[in-house]
């Protein structure tokens, strides 16, 4: 239940970010040359190897934190922290999760900040943490112990609560008993998102229960959660959400080779749960295939429509995975496995991870005033950017694109005038080839989280001279 508070909330936020997104420098991007062709940027210098400023001192049986050594490459001016490690015993006693990927920073009390975690974990996936999903929380959506016994490691989320030094004050689960929750996206009312990027059912495994394939809101400021499945946003293999402050519609993307990208119109912005109309995105041109031969047309705006799945009969619920060819039948773009998304900027940015003519990634941005969409980023060599998954906006308007490759794994950074910067890389002794996902910022800029998915780190970066990260 979405309380008036929340409501009223919402209401200021889609009026006042709305104008502060529309008039950001990164509007200056889309007029760049294409990808490949870009502006080498670097606004903070090379990378150096660097320990954490802070570690957190719990023991964990997956990772030896404190014997690693560096893990990333940072600027020469950048500091950073590792916490929430996998294995380790979080405040509610239950072990950290592993499998960290998407995530959204709140604001806490008292200058704290609250980041709520996705962990894209199945059952029957056993990573070492000790965790095990739904079995024995109270309330969880599917507590994995039919026929085949308690099931190990299903996915959910925990959510931390720590100190601007980086200090980790409370950490916990407030999502159980979902399945591989990949990423989702925060909403303008304080609450977060979570897709369960799975499509089973009873019949797929002897430990499941329910039917999945759904998204689960999580308020940033909550406990462990009641799940409740947000049937009517779709039911299909979800990766990632994008909330349009000024309006309240969800747009949602697909982990598919042949996905969609949806919009939701909830029929109460701000309260979900009432249900609302699920559309899909189709290009007026008729050219509806996205995953190669569209270099030529990078930052030319393509005019779109979108099309009512319900109000064309489609059941957005189906038994089996069928929704996106349900879509397709409409005139629905398809998009090589789409992935991360993120409002910022007035506009609707989503990731492409495999698209484009060398199968290496693209960036496509919506904007809703114009109900036009862009290709702005394809890449054409993995050595610029490599496979990008999850993607943020940062508060003065710059992108930050998370690797999830097969070489080195860096965040990529774009300014808003189109340079191309590598920000930070993996090296975690023994896991330097996992990727980084879960990016977002505090709100004054001064602060950058992140993951690395695999042993589950989580990073707080930050400028020494505790200034806002800012290319500009």
């Amino acid at each position: 239940m979405v309380s008036v508070s929340r409501r009223k909330f919402f209401g200021v936020m889609g009026a006042s970010a709305a104008g502060a997104l529309a008039v950001s420098p990164l509007q200056a991007l889309l007029a760049k040359k294409a990808f490949g062709q870009n502006p080498t940027a670097d606004p903070f210098g090379p990378l150096f190897p660097k320990l954490p400023a802070n570690i957190d001192s719990r023991f964990s049986p997956v990772y030896n934190l404190k014997a690693a050594g560096a893990i990333l490459e940072v600027p020469a001016d950048f500091e950073y922290c590792a916490f929430h490690v996998s294995g380790m015993k979080m405040s509610d006693g239950k072990p950290c999760p592993s499998d960290h990927d998407g995530m959204a920073c709140f604001a806490g009390p008292r200058g704290t900040y609250i980041l709520v975690q996705n962990h894209e974990l199945s059952p029957g996936e056993d990573d070492g943490s000790g965790f095990v999903g739904g079995t024995g929380l109270q309330g969880a959506y599917d507590r994995f112990d039919g026929d085949g016994g308690p099931g190990v490691g299903a996915g959910g989320t925990s959510t931390i609560l720590l100190t601007a030094n980086g200090q980790v004050l409370r950490d916990y689960v407030s999502l159980s008993g979902t399945i591989r929750n990949c990423a989702g996206g925060p909403t303008p009312w304080g609450s977060w998102i979570s897709c369960e990027e799975n499509t089973s059912v009873p019949a797929d495994h002897p430990a499941i229960t329910q039917k999945h394939g759904f998204n689960f809101e999580v308020p940033a400021r909550s406990g462990l959660v009641t799940p409740v499945p947000l049937t009517e946003m779709g039911r299909f293999n979800h990766e990632a959400v994008a909330v349009d402050p000024a309006t309240g519609y969800v747009y949602e993307t697909e982990d598919r080779g042949d996905s969609c990208i949806y919009r939701y119109k909830p029929n109460k912005p701000g309260d979900l749960e009432k249900g609302g109309e699920l559309e899909v995105l189709t290009f007026a041109d008729g050219v509806q295939d996205t995953r190669t031969g569209v270099l030529s047309q990078l930052n030319q705006p393509r005019k779109v429509t979108w099309v009512s799945l319900n109000g064309n009969g489609v059941n957005v619920n189906p038994d089996e995975d069928t929704l996106r060819f349900d879509a397709q039948e409409l005139g629905g773009a398809i998009v090589a496995r789409g992935e991360g998304a993120w409002a910022g900027n007035g506009k609707i940015y989503w990731v492409s991870t495999s698209g484009g003519d060398a199968g290496q990634g693209q960036v496509w941005c919506y904007d809703d005033v114009t109900e036009t969409a862009t290709l702005f980023v394809e890449s054409t060599d993995e050595v610029e950017l490599d496979n990008p998954d999850n993607i943020t906006v940062a508060p003065d308007g710059s992108l930050y694109l998370f690797e999830d490759g097969r070489g080195d794994i860096f965040v990529v950074g774009v300014t808003p005038d189109g340079g191309l910067f590598k920000f930070a890389k993996n090296i975690t002794p023994g896991f330097e080839g996992s990727e980084f996902a879960g990016g977002c910022f505090s709100a004054d800029g001064t602060k950058m989280f992140f993951n690395i998915q695999t042993p589950g780190i989580t990073i707080m970066m930050y400028r020494k001279d505790g200034q806002p990260i800012t290319t500009v």
